[in-house]
């Protein structure tokens, strides 16, 4: 499939609430539990999309649309939600979520982007020039990462009682 701003929209738009409809309300077992050092719980992954709503994707877009490749990106905290998130449930980080995402679709929507502004570049810390299209065809995948991630951590948690079923099961390997 290629690029489309309103395709995208259909994915950004439903984050919130297939995330809303996965965790809202589980019992810290299924929301607090990861698959090891360095691996984000259901409750870890939206508090880095939150950070992302806040500090990365609108920011680079607003980068690449203002100032080009002359100005490199800020570096992305990948792992900035742990402090943000302190304290904070996970209903309110959903609430949270929903908020921000809402607000930066309607931003988005307001910029009234043409194909033009899709070729448009910007300096990425990492991967150097990325284009808009790229930028906003890799927030669509990074949602839906998250989405596979937190259905696959939570499979996780019954991985010892499934007994032998677990050979056609492919996502308890990932």
């Amino acid at each position: 499939m290629q690029f489309s701003l309103e395709r995208s929209y259909e994915i950004l738009e439903r984050t919130p609430e297939v995330l809303k409809t996965l965790v809202a309300d589980l019992p810290d077992q299924w929301t607090m539990s990861n698959e090891g050092p360095e691996t984000f719980s259901p409750y870890d992954v939206l508090g880095h999309l939150i950070h992302g709503e806040k500090t990365d994707w609108t920011e680079r877009i607003k980068m690449i649309l203002e100032h080009g490749v002359s100005k490199p990106f800020v570096p992305y905290d990948r792992f900035a939600m742990y402090k943000e998130s302190k304290g904070k449930d996970i209903n309110q980080l959903l609430k949270k979520f929903k908020k921000l995402r809402k607000q930066n679709l309607k931003w988005l929507r307001s910029l009234e982007l043409t194909e033009t502004d899709f070729d448009k570049k910007g300096m990425h810390p990492v991967l150097g020039e990325v284009s808009l299209r790229q930028l906003l065809s890799t927030w669509v995948i990074h949602d839906l990462t998250h989405i596979a991630q937190v259905g696959r951590v939570m499979a996780k948690q019954y991985k010892e009682e499934m007994g032998p079923w677990l050979e056609f099961f492919r996502v308890m390997s990932f």
